[in-house]
């Protein structure tokens, strides 16, 4: 196996289209290129993403976002050791813009092609910016999906808890639409917490008085919504510092759910450090209370930087590249998949459905 490996990454399975390139070798670990092209203004006007418009701009950005990369990184095909790109889970239509994509440059170039799942590129980022052994415990907190894994290979996954029903990151977007506020709406709920009151309504903690590390986030949002009603109902209306104590106290419930089950998950899984990635990541309250409790269980904490929390083709590239030192290759056979659990043998939490296991 060579020394110094080269590989493009291609996402493309929600509404961020973006290509990458990453080196590995004797000198460390590097980014040579990330390319980022968001659909915000795109789906602003329908208060969420919409798969078919998602799936028609990464068509027709994808390939374009793959020659921004490649100028950017300095290198050319001929210079790149394989292709990486996000098989799956994700919006069917994208993910099948950017495999078919990499199928294209694979064929006209003779690289090798590798499908990465995109909850391992998100699983396997601290390794990419810190090094960090196996094993750990990760915390995968996105729109989509929320889970603790114990991560034991670049492909040894073994799930502790998760979400039975929303994921955080859909809990925000939902609180943000019912509170008039715009989307992506993490960040728009987390700046309105910043002038709120997070004592103001008694919102629940979901599961926290059942064992395990297993989440719910769906009956928070539906007492999100009650409380909203209730100031509508005797004001007539909403005012500002109302939506700022509204975000304040939901998102006071979230955290303080991920900070207990992370207490946990590190008891049922002791490592040596634990890791937080995904989108919701970015969220700094929860940065900060994932930290106390890491600190408290004295363990290692890690966080990738902000830019590779959300997603992006460089933790795809990065996977690529453990599966191609591990041999890893796959053929013009690699098929799309809007479902992809990471762990094959725990029992699916979300249920099974024409497509197979949700999570």
């Amino acid at each position: 196996m060579r020394e110094t490996v080269t590989l493009l990454g291609i996402e493309s399975s929600c509404d961020d289209t973006a290509a990458a390139v990453v080196r590995d070798g004797p000198a460390g670990r590097e980014i040579l290129s990330t390319i980022v092209e968001g659909q915000t203004s795109l789906h602003a006007a329908f208060g969420g993403v919409v798969p078919e418009i998602a799936a028609r701009a990464h068509a027709e950005r994808v390939d374009i976002c793959v020659e921004q990369a490649l100028a950017a990184a300095g290198v050319a095909l001929t210079d790149l050791d394989a292709i990486a790109v996000t098989a799956g889970p994700g919006l069917i239509g994208g993910v099948l813009a950017g495999v078919m994509c990499a199928k294209g440059l694979s064929a006209a170039t003779g690289l090798p092609l590798l499908g990465v799942n995109h909850l391992a590129g998100h699983a396997l980022t601290p390794r990419l910016t810190d090094g960090l052994a196996f094993p750990y415990v990760m915390l995968l907190v996105s729109g989509g999906h929320c889970q603790f894994l114990r991560v034991d290979g670049a492909e040894a996954f073994t799930r502790i808890g998760g979400s039975i029903d929303d994921a955080p990151g859909e809990a925000f977007d939902k609180i943000a639409k019912i509170l008039g506020l715009p989307q992506p709406g993490g960040p728009a709920v987390e700046a309105a917490a910043l002038g709120g009151d997070p004592l103001r309504f008694a919102l629940p903690r979901p599961l926290l008085d059942r064992a395990g590390c297993d989440m719910s986030f769906s009956g928070l949002k539906t007492a999100v919504l009650r409380a909203r009603d209730a100031v509508i109902a005797e004001k007539g209306g909403l005012t500002r510092l109302d939506r700022a104590d509204l975000c304040a106290g939901f998102q006071a419930a979230v955290v303080a759910v991920l900070a207990e089950k992370t207490r946990r998950a590190l008891a049922v899984a002791p490592v040596k450090a634990f890791a937080v990635a995904g989108g919701v990541a970015a969220n700094r309250a929860i940065r900060a209370a994932l930290e106390t409790v890491c600190r408290e269980a004295d363990v290692q904490f890690l966080a990738p930087p902000l830019s590779l929390c959300t997603d992006n083709a460089a933790m795809i590239a990065w996977a690529g590249i453990e599966r191609f030192r591990a041999g890893g290759r796959d053929d013009m056979t690699l098929m799309a998949r809007p479902r992809w659990p990471l762990d094959q043998s725990s029992p699916a939490l979300l249920g099974f459905g024409k497509k197979g296991a949700k999570a």
